[in-house]
């Protein structure tokens, strides 16, 4: 039966005073820091540097530092899950608060910002329409009457903007992930990339792992369907959540681990629209291309063949009852944020306490922000049928008021520096070829960095948003973004385009175009501090810096050259030699177990082991050579060389519950935060620094210590 509720909007200046009053709740005034440098406050001098290098920069903080309630993980910056810190947070709060209060002109990014943050934050609309906002949707499910509708409903369900060499760790409940990207065999257009998805979990061994943690997290995730379907008005629940996780740990059976993902060799599988029919059988593919937008696609990338030709043959197999639940799960789950309270508190209940170690959702207010700035649900996980709703938008306010010109010339000129070491540091290597040498400054000459801001901001003007309507703003926002991507197919590529918006504290590398984004969030402390000692800037945020450019030479970054078109540019020894020093960084991290029953996946994070290595080995460079031969200044007793890894290992402290850390080792591509700092063990200058000598627990023979570039 359907079912339709008018919903009549209250008095607009009551409802703009509503909105005022929610945001004003929210802290406005970004707290100052008072210590510009290595905070010692925040150490523990009881301890060894060479024993534990993060406690004795950490140890204090560690100490006195609670896991906030509302959040499975805190950091000394403020950092959640949403990687949105607190300081950006207040800072994007008082731009929305801005926003609500200007009565810009309809068809505004200014007026959608606005609109988007009340149709959120109308409570009682929200309760009035109940499902009635999913309920075409969800008809249309009941209504598919055979595999071919299926095939159809499957396209209709595909989503984009994904990045699986920034993201190994990506899924998504949609059967398949879109990624459109440079291709990795005409870099200058774009392309289309076809990636494993299906499971509602991070990742396959929540489903196949055997440790009583997972089956325990297994029947919760069992329940959490069965309770979601119940809210939603379905019978039989409990048998149809059985199937529903059955069908999962199916397609995860099918599915390449996250370590296995990050092999660009293995990714590189063309596939053209009748390829499909005859590596992946089962499966109406014409159809779903239809459904998907698609037909005119030529070729595809296939990013995991094997999992693509498995899922396609279960949507065979498995009956057609089941797919219709599934969809049905996926779709009520996906809104749940901006359904009625109970869907809400639900999906918290699994994903927020469940998975993440948290006991209290965030106020409303600030999941409105977090909406419209990065878009994430009440659990902190990516909407991806919200994904990147208004952040451009948002974020064009935030570049405007808070990265001065000022701070972005004194980082570029950080980042210059940084680029000039490693291209020190690559004509020193003693093992590397001429020839191989040349190709890897060529990826350093023809390398853009973007600073602050992106050059040209994205375009609204096509979004519709209205202030009664959240659900629908999500669901356009959704396919705004969806058609913007498959709009590139074939086109030129903007090797300038940006993926973050600047008030994301976060930064990333791109391999196909030979890019990196450094948003401005990232240029606040702890990271950066303009009347910070260079030492401490240079440890922290140098760091950052140099960890990006050199994803430009990790496994991925390795086997793409300076178009960005995916080719062996090592001569045989050369890459001989990097295995080798990847082999010994695994092995390293292998070692680590900040669990009982689990260790770090040295395989799954070398990437970004690498780059932590070779950007701290960078940065230091650059340090030193900004001292242009000066004695560095000495602080708190502390020498410069101390400053600078000090500065390092501060920007890491954190705390986590065991959930989050469990989930973060599971299917991250990071090593957890403790381990980040401890790669200083593999330079010599840090043993200078603090005196560390054999039979310190951190100490490496020199012929141990990893040294990749």
């Amino acid at each position: 039966m359907r079912t339709t509720l008018k919903f009549l909007p209250r008095n607009a200046a009551a409802y703009a005073l509503l909105v005022f009053t929610a945001l004003s709740a929210y802290p406005q005034d970004a707290t100052t820091q008072e210590t510009h440098g290595i905070v010692v406050a925040n150490m523990d001098r009881s301890i060894k540097p060479g024993d534990d290098f993060y406690r004795y920069a950490n140890g204090d903080w560690i100490k006195r530092t609670e896991i906030p309630p509302d959040s499975g993980y805190v950091a000394v910056d403020g950092w959640s899950n949403d990687k949105s810190n607190e300081l950006t947070r207040k800072q994007t709060a008082g731009l929305i608060k801005e926003a609500v209060k200007a009565n810009a002109p309809a068809g505004s990014n200014t007026r959608k910002i606005a609109d988007f943050y009340r149709s959120f934050m109308d409570e009682a609309a929200i309760e009035a329409k109940g499902m009635a906002p999913l309920r075409p949707h969800l008809d249309a499910i009941a209504a598919l009457r055979n595999k071919h509708d299926l095939a159809r409903a499957l396209g209709e369900t595909l989503r984009s903007d994904v990045d699986p060499l920034n993201e190994a760790n990506f899924h998504t409940p949609n059967l398949f992930g879109l990624w459109v990207a440079p291709g990795f065999n005409d870099p200058q257009r774009y392309t289309a990339y076809l990636l494993q998805g299906g499971i509602g979990m991070p990742d396959r061994e929540y489903y196949l792992s055997d440790s009583s943690e997972m089956r325990d997290i297994r029947s919760k995730y069992q329940t959490h369907v069965a309770t979601i379907l119940k809210l939603a008005g379905f019978s039989d629940t409990d048998a149809r959540a059985v199937h529903i996780v059955e069908l999962e740990h199916a397609i995860a059976e099918k599915h390449v681990p996250v370590a296995e993902e990050q092999d660009i060799s293995k990714a590189n599988n063309t596939w053209t629209q009748a390829d499909f029919a005859a590596n992946a059988s089962g499966f109406e593919w014409a159809e779903y291309f239809r459904g998907a937008g698609l037909s005119q696609q030529g070729s595809f990338t296939v990013w995991q063949p094997t999992a693509i030709a498995g899922e396609s043959a279960l949507v065979a197999s498995i009956p057609l009852e089941t797919w219709k639940d599934w969809l049905a799960f996926h779709l009520i789950d996906a809104y749940a944020a901006v359904l009625p309270k109970g869907f809400a508190d639900e999906r918290f209940a699994f994903f927020g306490k469940a998975l993440s170690g948290k006991t209290d959702q965030l106020p409303r207010s600030q999941r409105g922000v977090s909406l419209i700035n990065s878009p994430v649900d009440e659990t902190g996980n990516s909407m991806l049928e919200g994904r990147g709703v208004l952040g451009n938008a948002l974020g064009q306010m935030y570049a405007r008021r808070y990265f001065s010109p000022e701070t972005k010339a004194q980082v570029e000129a950080m980042v210059a520096n940084i680029i000039a070491a490693f291209r020190r540091r690559i004509d020193a290597l003693s093992w590397m070829d001429s020839a191989t040498k040349a190709e890897a400054k060529a990826k350093l000459d023809t390398l853009y960095v973007g600073v602050g801001y992106p050059e040209t901001w994205r375009d609204y003007s096509d979004y519709e948003v209205k202030a009664d309507d959240i659900f629908g703003n999500l669901w356009r926002g959704g396919l705004f973004d969806y058609h913007r991507n498959v709009a590139r197919l074939g086109h030129l590529v903007d090797r300038k385009e940006w993926v973050f918006a600047p008030q994301i504290l976060d930064a990333m590398q791109l391999p196909l175009q030979n890019a990196i984004n450094f948003p401005a969030a990232n240029f606040q402390p702890p990271y950066f501090d303009a009347q910070a000692p260079a030492a401490v800037n240079y440890g922290a945020i140098g760091a950052v810096i140099g960890h990006e450019i050199s994803h430009t030479f990790d496994t991925e970054g390795s086997a793409v050259d300076s178009t960005g078109r995916v080719r062996n540019w090592w001569k045989p020894a050369d890459l001989e030699h990097f295995e080798a020093a990847t082999a010994a960084l695994v092995a390293q991290y292998d070692a680590y177990k900040p669990l009982p029953d689990l260790a770090v996946n040295g395989k799954q994070t070398l990437n970004e082991n690498i780059a932590d290595l070779a950007g701290i080995s960078a940065a230091y460079d650059a340090y030193r050579a900004s001292l242009a031969g000066k004695a560095a200044p000495v602080q708190n007793g502390l020498s410069g060389d101390q400053q600078f890894f000090l500065g390092f290992a501060q920007a890491w402290a954190s705390k986590s519950s065991d959930a989050f850390l469990r989930e973060q080792m599971m299917t991250d591509t990071h090593s957890p935060d403790q381990f980040r700092p401890v790669t200083v063990r593999n330079l010599d200058v840090w043993y200078a620094a603090f005196d560390v000598q054999s039979g310190d627990k951190l100490y490496l023979a020199p012929a141990d210590r990893v040294c990749i570039w």
